[in-house]
């Protein structure tokens, strides 16, 4: 425990916000069942602690990530909670007609007004047998696709579709005014350029895109033009982080997320290996080619090790939101680093809010 430590904690005026990004990690053993439930028990343990807002991820064929399905999941994520932001980092428009992603979240924003998010995303976020699946084609997506997508969403948000146009007369329902707050994901320069342009937030995900994280940043506030949602950028960065007691303790159990990600870059995605499995696995130097890159970019360790790496990620980004995702077998020891992190950036409790 860090006994007494959250009150020696000095929080500065402009220090960021800090949030949760939650894949729903299946661990072997455990099922897709239980892995649901679990998400209910960490964003009500996120909103007591002082967390901003609990993000959850599309991600399809995968079997150690169950949360597939965002707007189900948000759903019933806000009905458990009652006043965490909740949304979608993202929801990967490309394999959706943006009319039902519009009645989706406009039904989520009436049903939790002033508290959905929808983080939008480019890629499929899944292989190309599957892409294809969803999409019902294996046609590619050609570069006009995704702005098209966008401005239809936009569209239907706002009932703005032009005189003539075919959707002019078709309105979402719900969906037509009941826009939920609009963010843009990227892992390159692309979405922060757009988001840029359109005013919107933006949110990078450093956590498998590293390199690109600065200079992202960079072109995202130059493109920045004011909205009538935003008057300055506003950027959040994504970042695994595993806290525990020590150093040691947060290296083993950051061993299953490394062996999991050797397994899904070679095609053979598997539930969430347990810490014993991932200690025994001798890593080749290809496996560690592998994921060496994205290791590098996870803040891992004890409080002292964490609370180091989280300080210079925000030095370096001048982000105003983390979000945090931690990806390990055991739910008390996924629950334990979110606590610990809670402490160390000084998070106000939400009672104490």
């Amino acid at each position: 425990m860090l006994a007494g430590f959250a009150r020696l904690v000095c929080v500065p005026a402009n220090a960021p916000r800090f949030s949760v990004l939650d894949l729903a990690p299946v661990g072997e053993g455990s099922s897709p069942a239980q892995a649901l439930a679990n998400s209910v028990e960490l964003i009500q343990l996120a909103e007591r602690l002082g967390f901003h807002r609990h993000w959850v991820a599309e991600h399809h064929n995968m079997p150690g990530i169950a949360s597939s399905n965002p707007p189900v999941l948000i759903a019933h994520l806000a009905a458990h909670t009652q006043t965490i932001r909740v949304g979608s980092g993202g929801v990967m428009l490309p394999n959706h007609a943006p009319l039902v992603v519009a009645e989706q979240f406009g039904a989520l924003e009436a049903l939790h007004p002033g508290r959905i998010d929808l983080g939008i995303g480019r890629a499929p976020g899944t292989d190309p047998a599957t892409a294809a699946a969803l999409r019902r084609t294996a046609d590619p997506l050609s570069a006009e696709d995704f702005p098209q997508q966008l401005a239809e969403l936009i569209a239907w948000f706002r009932g703005e579709f032009p005189e003539g146009h075919p959707y002019a007369g078709i309105t979402a329902v719900p969906g037509a005014g009941y826009e939920p707050e609009l963010w843009l994901l990227g892992s390159s320069d692309y979405s922060a350029q757009v988001a840029g342009m359109l005013g919107w937030p933006f949110a990078f995900a450093h956590h498998f895109s590293p390199r690109n994280t600065l200079p992202a940043l960079e072109l995202y506030r130059a493109r920045f033009a004011p909205s009538k949602r935003l008057e300055k950028p506003y950027a959040m960065v994504a970042v695994s982080v595993i806290c525990a007691e020590d150093d040691e303790r947060a290296r083993y159990l950051a061993g299953p997320q490394k062996l999991s990600m050797v397994r899904l870059r070679s095609g053979m995605p598997t539930r969430l290996p347990t810490p014993e499995e991932a200690a025994r696995h001798e890593f080749t130097p290809t496996e560690e080619a592998l994921v060496g890159g994205l290791a590098g970019s996870a803040v891992i360790g004890g409080p002292e090790t964490v609370k180091a790496g989280l300080e210079k990620l925000i030095a370096d980004t001048q982000a105003d939101e983390i979000m945090i995702t931690t990806m390990v077998h055991g739910h008390e020891d996924r629950l334990r680093s979110y606590e610990l992190v809670a402490e160390l950036m000084g998070l106000r409790a939400a009672t104490e809010a």
